[in-house]
Parts: C-alpha cells; sequence; structure tokens
C-alpha cells in the first residue's frame, strides 16, 4: 500500500488532514481523517454564567455563529424550562433559515465548485454558445445574455494576464477529473462571482434581526431583543426583499447548476463515487405551524428508507479512544504526537490520530446534514419536502437511491436551499399576522435569583451541516460542565475502539485516485460534506516538521 497525505485542506473553516491508503491500480482501500486543532470554548465555558454562555458558544465558529449561539441559549431555556413567545421562535427561525441559505450558496460556489470547474478552460469558451447552454437547465437562466459573460469572460483574463490568480490559484486545472465543456464551466464561474455578492445580501437579512453578523447579538434566554425591527415595516420589508432576491438566485442558478452537474457527472453518480454507509441522522424542527415542520426526525440504517427509526436521545455516546483526549471519564485533553515520517499513528487499533471526539448513535456511525434530512422527511412524507425533491429528480432522471454520493450531497443543499426559501415567506406571514392581531411579545421574563441553583439542560437543533447538540450542567448557578457534538463531529469521526469508519472515511474507500499529484479526487469528496471545524487552540509540532506538504510514501 501507498500512503497518500493531505495536509492542510484547503476551502473548508478549519484545519483538516486526510490519510488515504492506496493499491496500485490507484484505488483507496482506507482513510484516516484528522481533524488538527483543538476546540477549547467548552473549558472557557466552565464556571461561567449560564446566562452568558451564547455569546461565548457563539465564538467557537466564524460560520455557525448563529447556530451555536441559539443552540447554547436553548439548552440554557431548556434547563431552565423557559418557553420563550412565539414571535421570539419565530425570529430566531428566520435567522436560522437565512443561515442555511447564505451556508448552502457559499459552500458551493466558493469552496467546492472549483472540484468541478476548470478556469483555464473556461477562457476558450464563446460567449453566445454560453447562452444557449444555459437554456439546457433552466427557462429563464440568471443573468443569461452574451455581454455578461463576454464580461465575466474579460474578469478571468484579467486575473490570468495579471498573475494574481488569488482562489483560482494552486488548484488541478487540466485534470482529468473535470468534465464541464467549456461553455458549462462558464456559466458556474459567472455564478462564483455572482455568489459574492449574494452572500453579503443575504447576510444582511440575518442581520436585520440578529444585529450583527457573524455573531449576533439578539438572543437571550427568555427570548429575542430585535423587538423593535420586528415592529417596524420597513425593517420587515428589507428583509423580505433580500429574501426574494435570494429565492430569484436558487431558483435560477443554483438548482439549474446542480442539474448541470447531475448530467455531466451522471456516470459519477450511478457508481456511487463518494457514498457512505447509508446510515442517517435527523433531529427535525422548525414548525411552521400546528401541523407541519420544516424537517422530520429519524434515523436511517443501510439505506433502508422504507424503514425510518424514531429518534431517541438515549442512544448517543460519545467515546475518545481514538482520539487525543485522556480515556478516563474526564477526557482531557491527552495529545499523543504523530510519527517521525509526518503521518498519523494509525497502526495499532489503539492509536490516537484526531482532536474530533466519536459519537455513535445505537453503537453505529451516522451521517448528518442536508442528505439526511431530505431522505428522512422525503420518506416519512409528513413534510413539503416532497415535491421539491420529487422535481429535481425528474428533472435530472435521478432516483432517491442515487443522491448517496459526492454530487448527490451537494444536490441535497440545493433542494433544501430552495426548499427553505420557500417556507421563509410563510414564517413572515405567521410574524406578521401575530403583530396584525397585537401579539408583539418577543420574551419570557424569569427571575434567575428565584432559580434553583442547580440545572442540566441541552438542546438538539438542525443547522446547515447537519445535527447540532449543546448540553450543559448547572451547579450552584454557575457552569459545571459544557459539551458540544457539532454536525462535523459526527460526519468526520475517527474511527474509535470499534473500528467503524465515519462518513468521511467510508466516502473515501473506494474511490480512484488517477494522479497522486494532483488528488483532486479526495478533495472532492471530503469538500462535499463542507467540512467545519472549528478553531480555537493550534496544536503546534515542537519538533519541527513539515506537516503542510503532499506526501507520498
Amino acid at each position: 500500500m501507498k500512503k497518500l497525505v493531505i495536509d492542510p485542506v484547503t476551502r473548508i473553516e478549519g484545519h483538516l488532514r486526510a490519510e488515504v491508503e492506496i493499491d496500485d491500480n490507484g484505488i483507496v482501500q482506507e482513510a484516516y481523517v484528522s481533524g488538527q486543532l483543538f476546540r477549547g470554548i467548552e473549558i472557557i465555558l466552565q464556571n461561567r454564567d449560564p446566562r452568558d454562555a451564547g455569546l461565548l458558544a457563539g465564538r467557537i465558529c466564524g460560520v455557525c455563529t448563529n447556530s451555536h449561539f441559539r443552540a447554547s441559549i436553548q439548552a440554557v431555556e431548556n434547563a431552565y424550562n423557559i418557553v420563550v413567545p412565539k414571535n421570539a421562535q419565530i425570529i430566531r427561525d428566520l435567522m436560522s433559515m437565512a443561515l442555511f441559505i447564505q451556508d448552502h450558496v457559499v459552500h458551493f460556489y466558493q469552496l467546492h465548485l472549483l472540484d468541478f470547474v476548470d478556469v483555464t478552460k473556461a477562457l476558450v469558451a464563446n460567449a453566445q454558445e454560453t447562452t444557449i447552454e444555459a437554456h439546457k437547465y433552466c427557462d429563464k437562466p440568471f443573468r443569461n445574455s452574451t455581454s455578461h459573460y463576454e464580461s465575466t469572460l474579460e474578469k478571468l483574463k484579467n486575473f490570468v494576464d495579471a498573475g494574481r490568480l488569488g482562489p483560482f490559484n494552486s488548484n488541478f486545472f487540466g485534470h482529468s477529473e473535470y468534465k464541464l465543456s467549456a461553455e458549462q464551466n462558464l456559466i458556474l464561474l459567472s455564478h462564483y462571482f455572482e455568489a459574492l455578492t449574494f452572500q453579503t445580501k443575504i447576510s444582511k437579512a440575518i442581520a436585520i434581526f440578529g444585529g450583527k453578523t457573524p455573531h449576533p447579538q439578539s438572543i437571550v434566554v427568555g427570548g429575542v431583543t430585535s423587538v423593535m425591527d420586528m415592529l417596524n415595516p420597513q425593517r420587515l420589508n428589507d428583509f423580505l426583499f433580500e429574501i426574494k432576491e435570494a429565492n430569484d438566485f436558487i431558483n435560477r442558478a443554483y438548482i439549474p447548476d446542480m442539474k448541470l452537474l447531475a448530467s455531466a457527472y451522471k456516470d459519477e453518480i450511478k457508481s456511487k463515487s463518494g457514498k457512505t454507509l447509508g446510515n442517517y441522522l435527523c433531529v427535525g424542527g422548525y414548525e411552521i405551524n400546528e401541523s407541519m415542520k420544516l424537517f422530520s426526525s429519524g434515523v436511517i440504517y443501510d439505506g433502508n428508507f422504507l424503514d425510518i427509526k424514531e429518534f431517541d436521545s438515549s442512544k448517543i455516546t460519545e467515546e475518545v479512544q481514538r482520539a487525543w483526549y485522556s480515556d478516563d471519564e474526564k477526557q482531557e485533553p491527552f495529545y499523543t504526537d504523530i510519527n517521525e515520517d509526518g503521518t498519523l499513528r494509525t497502526v495499532k487499533n489503539d492509536d490516537k490520530y484526531s482532536w474530533i471526539k466519536a459519537p455513535r448513535y445505537g453503537n453505529k456511525t451516522m451521517e448528518t446534514g442536508p442528505i439526511a434530512r431530505i431522505l428522512i422527511s422525503y420518506s416519512k412524507n409528513d413534510t413539503a419536502i416532497n415535491s421539491f425533491v420529487d422535481n429535481f429528480l425528474k428533472d435530472s432522471s435521478l432516483s432517491l437511491e442515487d443522491l448517496n454520493c459526492t454530487v448527490g450531497r451537494n444536490i441535497c443543499r440545493a433542494i433544501e436551499s430552495q426548499y427553505v426559501c420557500e417556507y421563509i415567506f410563510k414564517l413572515m406571514s405567521n410574524l406578521i399576522q401575530n403583530i396584525k392581531y397585537d401579539d408583539t411579545n418577543t420574551y419570557t421574563n424569569y427571575n434567575f435569583a428565584d432559580m434553583k441553583k442547580d440545572y442540566k439542560g441541552s438542546n438538539f437543533l438542525e443547522v446547515p451541516r447537519g445535527v447540532l447538540l449543546h448540553s450543559l450542567n448547572i451547579e450552584n448557578e454557575k457552569i459545571k460542565n459544557y459539551q458540544v457534538i457539532a454536525p462535523t463531529t459526527w460526519n468526520a469521526t475517527p474511527k474509535n475502539s470499534d473500528g467503524l469508519r465515519g462518513a468521511y472515511e467510508e466516502a473515501l474507500v473506494g474511490i480512484k485516485i488517477s494522479d497522486t499529484s494532483k488528488p483532486i479526487e479526495v478533495l472532492k469528496v471530503l469538500h462535499s460534506f463542507d467540512p467545519c471545524l472549528a478553531c480555537a487552540v493550534h496544536i503546534i509540532d515542537t519538533k519541527g516538521k513539515n506537516l503542510s506538504n503532499y506526501k507520498i510514501h
């Protein structure tokens, strides 16, 4: 076996390392994915006032701030049995849903797109033929004019001629894995630039109710503080305007681009490149009305969509046998170094090789995220997501089973964005209706001094990348212990003593790497999960080894 080391994996949040063992035919036989950082926020939260937990936990990540902020606040509310008013719940949901849209669009266009798009090939595209190509995937393509594509080509050429490639630098352009025509490349690259503007506008929508973004400030234990924004018709209109523009981009660019990928990479989809075990977990949530939620909760084992199990939080465990923590009950940081040649220690079944802990559900590794939400919600057929899924599958000649692959995970994000965007309007209608009938309450009063001194609380929340859990123990009015299991913890779990691969590692096994000096196949699989390894304390190799190069052993 040869060992290929990729460190760091770029175009993600945080510090991720991948080591794969490949045979003489370039087929990956084993994979080890390592989180190369230590998150210390849980330790920082100890002995803090629980009412401050949200503002501190929100700093876990600069990408998912709204998610950790909200989950932390709601964990404290659950501990104290505080029920927030309907308006506060709606405003929190509006912020969360806007984050879903922002995160998914930014992930594909700014972080993942260059695994599919060859910039150098786009330079020879014909602008007029590009407009014709775009109509294959949408009746009214986004900004589909010859002049627009000519402008995009000029922008790209200026990058190249000036030698300032920026985000297009250090890629594997010309690789055989790039399947798109020159015109298809140009379509996607034009949307790459449009997505940069999209990001600023959807961020404004989040900030309208959050005060700012990243790191919103408006969610507090008991409700929200953005009551004046809620009562200001102009602020509500501003929010709706940004969502309408986002909806237009999703329907006329994002969804058509996924249809383009589904067509160009049909063989890869059918061969299940990047597939996982088919174990999916979703906790559901986001109430639209009394009879409907945005997502269904449930568990799928081994890709069996016909037998959805009910979610049971008591089945969740988290182990550390192969993570850099002590094996005792305290699970304190315990770094054991790497090999002299710079590779991870993975020969023995008890070698530790990642800062990511190992969560299990019923002793199984699980995949969580948009694909899990879509497959579970669709199979239970108790949400409104089915029509969105059916329309895409019909237009792209795919089946539900085809989604378990690298391209499929991207398709699920796009469908989810379209679905979520549609239901933001319904939530906003609910909010306006409440205000119309003089329900303007956004806060539940409580007296902290009258509360009991010791409590326990937790909160499960579906966030863009999947299932998030925040839990805490409160003793004598202070946080004693705090724990976070993030979506990437589930998907990037190390093997642990059970030897089971997590979703990242399982998806890598079986793929073929055609050129070990340009391992785009590995990067494409990993990027499809939208990795987010929130950083706090970096672990530095004191022996001075260079760990930032590709290495073949």
